[in-house]
């Protein structure tokens, strides 16, 4: 329990009514408030929060963070007397400062401590990949990310990659009374701006790298670059590791205000990738001769650079490498719907392709997944689509990407959400005719098949078992957005399906992934 003249520090503004109201929580979501709890009453592009707060005075929320506007808007709605039973804390931007807010009243500013993951790709299994390691040394680990909240191995479906303030710190305050040490944290471009993680900090922070994504939301690379270098400020992290195997990491690293450690597969780097391509096992060479041997449970050289990000941010948060070492090439990490191999646990291997779910969505993405399956496969097949309502502009280069790095493209719906599904494939197919134009193609056949459960039965069932089938964009997710209408939908159940199909056998067999 927090008084409410003890939020003044986190924001400073004006009190009406009782300043030694005592607040158990906060939620800016009229739906779930609850007496005791704070209502952050926010001004909203429709419509002002503080238009829910005279139903919710009545309903006994007694203690509001509002701005002077809204607070005007409580004042006139509401029965003075009642009005007298309720403590407004009024600042001019209670956005700005909810999450230092909700920091102070859920008490989330020591434990647990909290490693940060930014980047275009790579996140999610970076957290999944520290968990990984933090669970084979004995800690009890929480992860909050696109796939799910996990405390302490119980998961919680996530709505966002990153909550809402409140929602994090009350998530922070149920990991700390799970005991959980150390919560490994994707940071998405979208919570650095919209104020989602005020109030977080980070022991370290991690980048992968940047690519092209979000643009309908930052409108240009270097706004999108500056909303992720808004974590590697002393506001919200001690230090930093950053990947820099491209120029958008070298950029990161020199604009970062905090202490970096640099990694990497060359002498630019301060700890230093020794890989042989193709291979899962590496070292981690930290200089002065000291190494740490891993081993990437993830298919694909790039999973090999999130581990060694992983045990870098592991390092540089305080756990000596000699008790990575011990772990480095043993310890276990599942990410859903992240290079996600589907098969058969018997060994039906000799009849089936292999068929592999990744959330790859962005042409960067989709390039480093094929080029890290080409050199197991006699062929590549890849099952892509774009979303709807999202950067129309990465569309083109998805296609070209997957014309450059397999060998059949099985064009397809992703999430039309609210445009033209064909629309969507005509500017993916436009990329792939594009590169095929050029001259830079690989892709020798191209079949367009706007059902994407229809898609996924026709690459499985055609390719051969020598064929590699990535079935790329949407992972993890269980639902296809289209019309307005979310329907069922699993990439990875499709898959199962697809092969179960093949080898004639009912769907109880003993299909794992």
């Amino acid at each position: 329990m927090m008084r409410i003249s003890q939020l003044l520090p986190a924001a400073p503004g004006t009190i009406h009514g009782d300043p030694d109201r005592e607040v158990s929580g906060v939620s800016h979501d009229s739906r779930t408030v609850a007496p005791g709890q704070l209502y952050a009453a926010l001004p909203g592009s429709n419509v002002h929060g503080a238009r829910f707060a005279p139903d919710l005075i009545a309903a006994g929320v007694s203690a509001i963070l509002t701005d002077p506007v809204g607070w005007r808007l409580i004042a006139e709605a509401v029965d003075p007397d009642a009005l007298a039973a309720v403590t407004g804390l009024v600042v001019d931007d209670p956005r700005a400062v909810l999450g230092f807010v909700s920091a102070a009243v859920y008490g989330t500013d020591v434990r647990p401590e909290l490693l940060g993951v930014t980047g275009t790709n790579g996140k999610t299994t970076t957290t999944y990949l520290l968990a990984g390691m933090l669970e084979a040394l004995g800690r009890r680990t929480g992860v909050i990310g696109t796939v799910a909240t996990l405390i302490d191995g119980t998961a919680v479906p996530a709505v966002r990659t990153t909550p809402e303030a409140p929602e994090l710190h009350a998530l922070f305050a149920k990991m700390r009374a799970a005991d959980v040490d150390t919560c490994a944290m994707e940071v998405s471009s979208h919570a650095l701006s919209q104020h989602r993680v005020d109030g977080a900090h980070f022991a370290v922070a991690g980048f992968t790298n940047l690519s092209q994504d979000h643009l309908d939301f930052h409108h240009s690379m270097d706004e999108y670059f500056a909303a992720k270098a808004a974590l590697f400020t002393r506001a919200f992290a001690d230090r930093a590791v950053i990947v820099i195997e491209d120029e958008w990491g070298e950029r990161m690293a020199a604009a970062a205000q905090i202490p970096v450690t640099t990694l990497g597969r060359d002498d630019r780097s301060r700890l230093r990738i020794d890989h042989t391509p193709g291979e899962s096992d590496f070292s981690l060479r930290l200089g002065g001769g000291e190494t740490i041997p891993l081993r990437s449970p993830l298919p694909g050289d790039f999973n090999v650079t999130n581990t060694a990000l992983a045990a870098a941010m592991l390092v540089e948060s305080g756990i000596p490498a000699t008790e990575l070492s011990a772990i480095g090439r043993t310890f276990t990490a599942a990410v859903p719907g992240r290079m996600e191999v589907i098969g058969f646990a018997e060994d039906a291997a000799h009849e089936l392709p292999r068929a592999i779910v990744d959330y790859s969505h962005t042409p960067d993405a989709i390039a480093k997944a094929l080029a890290s399956l080409d050199a197991d496969s006699d062929e590549l097949v890849i099952v892509v689509g774009a979303g709807g309502d999202r950067d129309p502009g990465k569309r083109h280069g998805m296609g070209a990407a997957a014309a450059r790095g397999a060998d059949v493209i099985v064009l397809t719906d992703d999430n039309p959400r609210s445009e033209d599904p064909a629309a969507i494939r005509a500017a993916v197919r436009a990329g792939i005719d594009a590169e095929i134009a050029a001259g830079g193609a690989r892709v020798k056949k191209v079949i367009e098949i706007g059902d994407r459960g229809e898609a996924i039965d026709k690459a499985i069932a055609s390719a051969s078992p020598a064929t590699t089938v990535l079935i790329a964009g949407k992972g993890h997710e269980t639902g296809q957005s289209a019309g307005g209408v979310v329907t069922e939908f699993d990439d990875r159940s499709r898959t199962r399906s697809a092969l179960t199909a093949r080898l004639g056998r009912p769907e109880t067999g003993k299909v794992h992934s």
